[in-house]
């Protein structure tokens, strides 16, 4: 399968990835990222898409300056995270917003605070202890929740929702965040087709009202090809495919899955719901 030029946006490079080889976790040495060269302008939209182990995940952690390259660079907003303090390096992850697939929700919190806890790279310590008790900016977090057919939710507490729920708890995170980067790692997998499709067009539609750069990893490639201008599809840790949605063929698809069967099974079948345990604490173009 050969790689497409990417598509073109004008802003300035918010990330800039050059022959990046990473591990899937920081003390590892055994690569999962060969070779990655990737360059993501402000406002863009990307979606990542490959199959269960392709590198998705682990090319947002490297994005988020969780995991340090193993070899080639890596660049942020024009600078190169591991060459920076630690100080310096965690103030450039306040620019970013890193949204996993479980989101990290403590079950006797309620759901404010959980939603407000997107803003805290951005507050005091003070500010951050205070939010936990007297959530000061409630109406921030239900204009957050409404968006995504949440806002009777505002004050329930994480352990009385659905697995759905907390997923789109999670993506409230990253509308409330004052990021400029948002890293959403497969946020559809505990949504039914029909909400699925909602949730996603929201996403997109809050990024770019907002101007935030977007890269979501997913696998409804149809979703992708439907409501992102871009595609970058991984397999085995290498970018196969770079370029426009809309030229992302079926035949390229099958090629990235394997089979026919993994095509269909890719564009039609929505992820299975994930089961989210109520202890469990894990590390947003409009559509077409």
């Amino acid at each position: 399968m050969t790689s497409s030029a990417p598509v073109g946006a004008r802003g300035p490079l918010v990330v800039a990835l050059r022959d990046l080889h990473a591990a899937a976790a920081p003390l590892a040495t055994a690569p999962v990222l060969h070779g990655l060269s990737l360059e993501v302008r402000q406002g863009e939209q990307v979606a990542l898409i490959g199959s269960s182990g392709a590198g998705k995940t682990s090319l947002l952690h490297a994005l988020a300056c969780a995991v340090p390259p193993l070899s080639g660079s890596l660049e942020l907003f024009g600078q190169a995270p591991w060459a920076l303090s630690s100080r310096e390096r965690q103030r450039l992850r306040g620019r970013l917003f890193l949204g996993p697939q479980v989101p990290p929700l403590p079950p006797r919190q309620r759901v404010v605070t959980a939603v407000l806890a997107g803003r805290l790279p951005q507050q005091s310590l003070a500010a951050s202890v205070r939010a936990l008790w007297h959530p000061s900016e409630a109406g921030v977090a239900h204009a957050a929740l409404a968006a995504l057919d949440l806002g009777d939710k505002l004050w329930e507490r994480v352990d009385r929702l659905s697995g759905g729920e907390r997923q789109r708890v999670g993506l409230a995170r990253a509308l409330v965040a004052d990021a400029e980067l948002w890293l959403i790692d497969e946020p559809l997998s505990a949504l039914d087709p029909a909400r699925a499709e909602q949730v996603i067009a929201r996403l997109t539609a809050a990024a770019h009202s907002a101007h935030r750069t977007l890269v979501c990893t997913l696998h409804q490639v149809e979703v992708a090809r439907r409501c992102f201008a871009r595609i970058v599809a991984l397999r085995a840790g290498r970018i196969v495919y770079d370029g426009p949605a809309a030229d992302f063929t079926d035949a390229q698809v099958a090629a990235l899955y394997g089979s026919r069967a993994a095509l269909e099974d890719a564009a039609l079948e929505p992820a299975a719901p994930a089961a989210v345990p109520a202890e469990r604490a894990a590390v947003p173009l409009i559509c077409r």
